[in-house]
This record gives structure tokens, sequence and C-alpha cells, in this order.
């Protein structure tokens, strides 16, 4: 009998609908007249779940002793013997009770397999071994049961369980999912809609992966080369010359036509690594395609049209985009083109698109192969060699007779060697001084110029061709070396480039630092003017040598634009380094610019905070302060009347009234002076380790008794903040909870550990926050709805923001289960502080 078949549902999360979905599937193969039983289903109290169950045969379960415990388990053997054609498993992570014959339930499920019985289980996305360490970061729980993720690779079928994180949670909420009483935990830990949302983007992302694999899979056994458009992917193919960015940008927009387009640029180079593209160029086109979302790819290949629609159909492409020509006319003699070569080998299954663009017909330059630069020495050597060799090996020879075959041999090695040592130059003065003392020495008639015997000609003829051959063949190869490396050199710089691009890395010094290392400099500078006419002013600069002024005071300056220069001093430098010293020039301007404008944009942006705060403030003062005041003085103006004889009574209501006034005051301006603070940038926090269950009750003195249920364990992590302003925090949300709570319901003040993490989560049951006006409630002067004016000025929440992330943490509003508004302030946990603590000891100054 054959192995059984594995089929898998796969979830985002735990209640998406995986067991029930592996249920309606086993009622269907019932019905079907499949013989299919339970062997194992954990329905966890939902009822939905446990409906399901009915009308399907259930194998009993094995039940194991465990500690002092009884835990039911699969009973493999029962099933085994049973031998249905389908058998339902559930979990196939979980951990087997010690005892059992198996660790884990996935091996169970082999040994199923393994007789022929086909099983459908269910899995999370979470338990997969290889997204451990995401899970952990996203989630901030570590899987414990976890399986490989070749155990779901080898199921024969995986289907995907989907659910939005709303539609998740409103399951979770309606107690679908969990027991009332596990549902506010859940929510605001494990299922809080981020992390859902993350979760859920890693299952499609793993499903897409494997449907992907699988498609390639199919074609490659099939042995398909023709194109499948399942997805519209275009190849673009790149020359190196300016026309393609144009070409990228055509590609891009025909990618955004079809739904889940993919843009693959790719440059073709000759195995020789000889090529007219411009490094330069290359890097800019390449960090174009991938800020537009693409990939560049980099192909070796002598047919070049034959390597690109090889690589066209590797990748199950759809289109090709190709520039026009940029060959004149006469050239077409040679060949049709690659594009026209393209176009017609491409075949019906891939469209190939022809862009003109600006080069068309304007000539492209052929390489040109710039002689490597030798050392000093070996070139002395060389030439020495070349010139001075011949005559003592003349000198030695005549010693001995070694025939004139030998004879020229030993010449044509030391011409060899005149070559590994100075190049061609030295080899051909070897090779032809030899040749002269050969015929002059070592060929009848000697000691004469003449040569008696023809034979003795070719000899010697063939000697300074093979000579001359050899020479330039060690040369070329000594250069194409130089070369290679110079290019290689090239590559990591302009991809160092590439790279800070791509980062959005802003360091001016330290790109200029770079430029002074990379070419061995004593300094670099960013020289710029604003005219012709005005002095130039030194932006950046990095090195120990003496200030450059001008441009021409460097021993090496490139200009970027028309007032703008990057000026260097320390020693000349070759022409062919010019190139990627351009690069770095025009890179300089670009971070100088990005810097000036980020600079700008701080500066506007307080300006226009700052006008909003000081309206804000006038209007607060203008209404919000004059309130108070006018009741205090209202209650004193009575109290001091002479005409009127008050009541002991009276006098308690007036003097309880001013006292309000005076603590509403105080509120205010309390707030109004750290909301100041803040802006101005002068709030320092003294950071220490303590306990959240000293500083939380502290921060209840301003509401009633009973408004507040606390559920702090003395069981969390301490955590890293200054007592101070976290109790300042926590007063202004606890007292915001209670403002919008109705009565009866008190707010609910808990916390939580996750991972290096302590949440505090202030939940009330009041209206609530729409999620647009969720970051809103956060800026200063803001109270949403109608809230009355005598609510506040509406600086609490901003000053409780203010605060944690002063203290490093996070301050956000989340919508209670049921209704409500939920405020979770995030804070470090003791330990993980960037900075020093400090002393437990150590109290907080006032301002």
């Amino acid at each position: 009998m054959g192995r059984g078949k594995l089929r898998i549902y796969l979830g985002a999360a735990p209640g998406v609908g995986k067991t029930y979905a592996m249920l309606s599937e086993a009622h269907r193969r019932v019905e079907r007249g499949t013989d299919c039983v339970v062997a194992f289903v954990e329905h966890h109290d939902r009822q939905r779940t446990e409906v399901m169950l009915h009308g399907l045969e259930q194998v009993p379960r094995r039940r194991l002793e465990y500690r002092g415990g009884v835990f039911p388990e699969m009973d493999l053997d029962a099933v085994l013997a049973r031998r249905p054609q389908v058998a339902l498993v559930d979990e196939l992570a979980h951990t087997n009770v010690p005892g059992s014959r198996n660790a884990k339930r996935w091996q169970d499920v082999e040994e199923l397999l393994a007789a022929g019985i086909d099983v459908i289980s269910t899995v999370n996305i979470q338990h997969l071994e290889s997204l451990g360490d995401v899970v952990e970061s996203i989630t901030g729980v570590r899987q414990q049961e976890t399986l490989p993720d070749e155990v779901v690779r080898r199921a024969d079928q995986v289907e995907l369980v989907d659910m939005s994180p709303e539609a998740l949670r409103r399951r979770m909420a309606h107690g679908n999912i969990y027991r009332p009483d596990k549902v506010d935990a859940a929510l605001s830990n494990y299922f809080r809609p981020g992390n859902l949302t993350a979760l859920r983007e890693l299952a499609l992302l793993w499903v897409a992966d494997r449907v992907d694999a699988y498609l390639t899979q199919y074609r490659s056994e099939h042995r398909v080369s023709k194109i499948w458009g399942s997805r519209e992917r275009i190849v673009v193919g790149l020359t190196g010359g300016p026309e393609g960015r144009t070409l990228i940008r055509r590609g891009a927009r025909l990618a955004e036509k079809g739904a889940g387009g993919e843009v693959l640029a790719v440059y073709i180079a000759r195995s020789d690594g000889l090529t007219s593209a411009s490094p330069k160029e290359l890097a800019q086109q390449r960090t174009l395609v991938e800020d537009l979302g693409g990939t560049f790819h980099h192909v070796v290949g002598d047919d070049i049209p034959a390597a690109l629609l090889a690589f066209a159909r590797g990748v199950n492409a759809t289109q090709i985009v190709l520039g026009s020509s940029r060959r004149k006319t006469w050239q077409y003699v040679f060949g049709p083109g690659v594009g026209a070569t393209v176009a017609r080998e491409s075949g019906p299954d891939l469209d190939v698109h022809i862009v003109t663009h600006e080069e068309v017909a304007k000539g492209r330059g052929l390489p040109v192969a710039r002689g490597a630069r030798l050392g000093r020495s070996r070139r002395v050597w060389g030439w020495v060699v070349g010139v001075a060799g011949p005559p003592v090996l003349t000198a030695l020879l005549s010693t001995v007779d070694l025939g004139l075959a030998n004879d020229m041999l030993l010449f044509l090695a030391l011409t060899v060697a005149a070559a590994l040592l100075g190049g061609l130059f030295p080899a051909l003065a070897s090779a032809a001084v030899g040749s002269l003392l050969l015929n002059y020495f070592y060929t009848p008639p000697l000691h004469r110029w003449t040569i008696a015997d023809p034979k003795n000609i070719v000899a010697i003829v063939i000697f300074v061709a093979v000579g001359v051959a050899v020479a330039s063949v060690v040369d070329l190869a000594a250069r194409r070396t130089h070369q290679a490396a110079r290019l290689r050199a090239e590559s990591e710089i302009l991809s160092f480039l590439a790279g800070n691009v791509l980062r959005g890395e802003t360091g001016l010094e330290d790109l200029l630092e770079r430029v002074r290392e990379t070419f061995g400099m004593e300094s670099a500078a960013l020289l710029e003017r604003a005219s012709d006419v005005e002095p130039w002013t030194c932006a950046g600069r990095a090195g120990q040598g003496g200030p450059v002024e001008r441009p021409d005071q460097a021993d090496v300056d490139v200009p970027v634009g028309d007032h703008m220069a990057l000026a260097l001093t320390g020693r000349v430098l070759p022409a062919e380094d010019r190139r990627v010293l351009a690069a770095f020039a025009a890179q300089a301007a670009v971070v100088l610019d990005r810097r000036r404008l980020q600079e700008e944009a701080d500066r506007a942006r307080a300006l226009e905070e700052g006008n909003r705060i000081r309206t804000a403030l006038l209007a607060a003062v203008s209404h919000d302060l004059r309130t108070p005041l006018a009741g205090i003085k209202a209650a004193v103006s009575s109290l001091r009347a002479e005409d009127v004889e008050w009541s002991e009574e009276d006098r308690a209501e007036l003097l309880a009234g001013i006292e309000e006034g005076a603590d509403r005051l105080d509120h205010l301006v309390g707030n109004l002076l750290d909301m100041s603070r803040l802006q101005t940038g002068t709030v320092t926090p003294l950071i220490r380790e303590i306990d959240l269950d000293e500083v939380v009750p502290m921060a209840l003195g301003g509401v009633p008794e009973d408004s507040v249920d606390l559920d702090v364990p003395e069981t969390l992590p301490m955590v890293g903040v200054d007592p101070g302003l976290l109790e300042r925090a926590m007063a202004n949300l606890i007292e915001n909870a209670v403002k919008y709570s109705p009565s009866g319901a008190p707010v609910l003040v808990s916390a939580s550990a996750l991972a290096d993490r302590v949440e505090v989560r202030v939940v009330d049951r009041g209206p609530g926050v729409p999620d647009e006006a969720k970051d809103r409630i956060f800026e200063p002067f803001q109270r949403y709805g109608d809230a009355p004016r005598g609510a506040g000025v509406g600086l609490g929440l901003a000053v409780a923001r203010g605060f944690a992330e002063a203290m490093e943490g996070t301050l956000d509003a989340e919508d209670t289960p049921g209704g409500g508004l939920t405020m979770v302030l995030t804070l470090r946990a003791a330990g993980t502080h960037p900075e020093p603590l400090q002393p437990a000891e150590t109290e907080r100054q006032a301002s």
C-alpha cells in the first residue's frame, strides 16, 4: 500500500476556523462515502466546533498519567488498528505527554501516513520552527510547541484559512474563541491588531512562496519552457547607457497596470570583462529600480540576446522592455542588433517592447583598453632583462655547445621573463636583440649578419613571431588582471554609495572621510558658493590637512553643478580615478541638500507647532483660566461683603468653591508648565529601577476612591523609569478615564510583561474614540467630542505621551472590547535600558 496523503489547514492565529474547516471537509467526505474518523480533535469548548463533531466517528482517546494528572492523547495504535481511509488529527505541532510512543504529534502523523492512511490536520504559522524568532519579536512570546518546516512543506496540500484581524477580534470579543474571563487579557496581549496583522502577513507570504515554488517545480518536472502569464513579470534589459532610467520607468508603469506586477532589471556582461557600461550609471539605475520596488540582476553571457531570453524564460517573464539601438546606420552591416534579435527569437508567449529615447542612433563608445601601469621597479627590471639579458646569455652559451634549437629556446624563455616583468615593450626588445645575437653567433656563417641555410632563416623568424606572441599574451593577461581588480574596487565603492542612498544615511562628514580614505588623500572638503561673484565656503570637511578655501588650491577638484565642488589635497589622482570620484561628489551634494531640507522642515515644523501652541494657549487663558478665577473672586467678594450674614453652611459651600477653583487652577497651570517643558525640550528624566506597584497607587490621589480597580501583580519585573514623570503621566491617564467613564463602571488599571517590555493599560467603559481621532487626542489643546469647557484645556494626554516618550516608552489608544477606550503605556523593563540607571535612592529634582 502506498503512502497516505497529508492535507493541512494553515492559519495565522487561534480562532480563524482551521478546525471548523477540517470538520466541514470531513462531513463532505463522509457524505461521499469515504471512511473518515476523528483521531484527535480538540474543540476548546467552542460550541460551533463541538456541534461539527456530531455525526463523525471518534476513536477513543488514550489517557496518560503525568505528575499527578490525567491527560488525553491520540491513541495511535487504535487508529492504526481501525485503518480508516482518512483520519482527522488536530494541532499538528502538539507535544505529546511523556510516556507516549512519539514526542511530537507530527511524528504520530508520519506513522499514519506510512501506513497508507490519509491525514487532515491543522497548524498555526507561529508553530513553524524557522519563524520562531520572528514570531517572538512580534508577539513577545516564545512558542514552545514547534515543528520542522519540512513537515508542512512535504504536505500534499496546504490550504490557508484566512480572517482579517478586525473580524478575529470581534469573534474573540463575542466569546467564540476563549472563555469570557480570558477575553480582555487576550485582546490586550496576543490578539492586538498589530500582532494579528503581522502574523497574517507571515502566513500569506509563506503560502505564496510555497505556491511559487510548486509552480516552478511543476514547470521543471513537465519541462514547460512556454511562459505562463500567471502574473506580470517585466524584464528590463539594460546596457549601462543613459537610456536605462527611461526603460526602468516604462517597465514600472507596465507592471502597475497588472495585479501583482513585478519588475526585473537585468544587465548582461560579456565574460571577457570588456564593457562600455558606466559603473556610475549602472549604480544609479540599480538604485532607481529598487526604489520602484523591482530587483536588479547581473548576468554574464557572450550571446546577449540568448542570455536575455534565457533569463526572461527562467523567471517566467511575460514582457521584455528594450531601448531602441544606439548604433549608427553603418553599424547595422555587422548584424541586426540585440533588440531585433530578441524580438525575432522571443516567440508568441513573450512580448517585446522597443522604447525610443534620446540616445537613439547617437552611437555608443567602444571599450578602450587602457594600459596597466606596472610599478617602476618592475619596468626597470623588465628593460634590464630584455636588453642586457640576451648579451649575458650569449656570453654564458659561448662556453658550451647546446645546439641551435636549445639556444633558441633559452632566448625565448628570456623573452617571456621580460614580458612578465616589464610588459610588452621590454619583451619586444628582448626578441629583437635575441634574434640578432642568434644570427651573429649561432647560425652559419658565424660572426656575420648573413644566414647560409634557409632553414635557419625560418627558425629565427618563428622565434621572433613566437616571442612577440607570447609577450603579447602575457602583457594582455596582466592588463586584464589589473582591469578586473580596478573594476571590482570601483563596484564595491559604488555599491557602498548606493547602499547609503537606500538606507537614507545623511552624514556628510562620514562620507567625506570615506572619500579621503578611499583615495588616500590628506583631506577632503565640499565647497560651495551662492553665485560666481561670491566667495567659496566650506560645507563639510574631513582629514588633517590645511583648510582649502578655493577649488584651485586643492590637488584635485571635481565640480558638482555650477556652484559646488569637491576638493581634495594630498596628491594628484590619475584620470581613471575621477570617474568614481565624480560619483562621490554627486552623493555628497545630495547628502548636503537632504540635510538642509531636513533642517528647514524641522524649523518650519517647530515654528508651526509654536504658533499653534501659542494660539491655543491664548484661547485657554481667555476662558479656561478665567473661569476658576472668576469663581474664586466671586466667592471671596461674597464672604467679605459686610451687608450679608452668611450661615455656616453657606460659608462652607463658598470656601469649598474657592478650594475647588484653586485646585482646578493648580491642575491647569501644572499641565501648562509640563507642556511648555516638553515643547522646549527641558524634560530630563532620571531613570532608575522601580516596581510599578510603588508608583501607580500614588497616581490615584485626584480621583474618587471607588472609581478605579487596580490589577498590578507583584511578580512583574521592575521598570526603568523616572518615578515622578511616570506618576504624573499615570495621574493624567486615570483622571481622563474616570472623567469619561459612566457612573458605576470603575476604571481598570492593569499591568503585564511582554518580552523586554511592561505594559500598563488604563481601561474605561466610556463612549470611546473612533480610529481616525485616536492620534489627534494626544495633540495639545485637543478635547474630543462635545466635552464641556470646564473639562480642562486638553493637555492631559499630550503631557502623558510626552513624559512616556521622554522615558523611551510609548503611549497609544485602543478600543475597549464591548465599548470604551484603553490607554496602553509601554515601558522598558529594567536591564534593557540603553543608558545606565540611577541608584534606587536617587530622587528626581523638581523643576
